[in-house]
């Protein structure tokens, strides 16, 4: 009996001993949060590393099936609908499988999100979106598998896969202007400068109406008792857009000292930059 019980003691103290060590993860976790226009997106994944072993086309095999990283699927989610490579996708969450080639990838982003490795039963109908990209070769060697939001807009990015000595990019529209229009619409016509500022420089940066940028931009200058440096400079290039290049000089030489005072070199060089192109310095 005395043996059992030792035997039993000898089992817990190593369960415990087992606990209290703590090594860090051969694929650590990785969380990646960016806004894109109006829409967040999240992508939930692991981060295996080379060590020293050939990736694609070894490690990976080409042409077959990929978990994308390691451990359980990879995820994305989206807070709002966008669209990926022309599909449309409502709001939710997907895992992302690949395809790698040595020219082009396949991308499938799949509704179940929950499981490791690849589906055992793999569904097209599961198929949310998929997209085809050619990989990218890359001078450098990423020893870490690696996703990023890059070559970001009002209205999209691309989402990055690196790994090795390659790069793909999936690309993902979100559906900004619509969302925006919508709350130009609510919001204009109240007391608040700031919706009238902010509706002018969307108009601007998009090209859309410039007489009707310049005209909510005119109201949000007259509601500032006095305007900061970043507002007289948006203001100084919508009338430049607008074809009032006497008044944008005017409007940028106040920006410019307003920046000198502020100590801010960057507006203190755009500016300058400005009046030159403008003909005023």
């Amino acid at each position: 009996m005395n043996k059992i019980i030792l035997f039993l003691l000898a089992i817990v103290a190593s369960f415990s001993l087992k606990a209290q060590i703590n090594t860090p993860a051969a694929s650590p976790a990785s969380k990646l949060i960016q806004t894109v226009g109006l829409t967040e997106v999240v992508i939930d994944y692991s981060r295996p590393s080379m060590k020293g072993r050939k990736i694609f086309g070894e490690l990976v095999p080409f042409d077959k099936l990929w978990r994308t990283a390691a451990n359980a699927y990879t995820t994305v989610s989206f807070d709002s609908d966008v669209t990926i490579a022309g599909s449309d996708v409502k709001a939710g969450t997907y895992s992302i499988f690949t395809k790698p080639g040595a020219k082009a990838w396949e991308v499938f982003f799949y509704t179940d999100t929950e499981g490791s490795g690849t589906p055992r039963n793999w569904e097209e109908s599961k198929i949310a979106a998929k997209a085809t990209v050619p990989v990218w070769p890359i001078d450098m060697s990423v020893e870490t598998f690696t996703i990023t939001i890059d070559d970001i807009t009002n209205n999209g990015a691309n989402l990055g896969i690196i790994w090795e000595n390659t790069y793909v990019a999936i690309p993902i529209g979100v559906l900004t202007d619509a969302a925006v229009m919508k709350s130009i619409d609510s919001a204009l016509g109240g007391p608040g400068a700031g919706d009238y500022y902010a509706a002018a420089t969307y108009f601007s940066a998009e090209g859309k109406d410039i007489g009707k940028a310049k005209e909510w931009m005119d109201k949000a200058m007259a509601m500032t008792e006095k305007p900061a440096f970043w507002q007289l400079r948006q203001q100084s290039l919508i009338l430049a857009k607008a074809g009032d290049q006497k008044g944008a000089i005017a409007i940028a030489k106040k920006s410019l000292e307003a920046s000198k005072e502020a100590g801010n070199d960057d507006y203190v060089k755009m500016n300058m930059d400005s009046l030159k192109e403008w003909g005023a310095m």
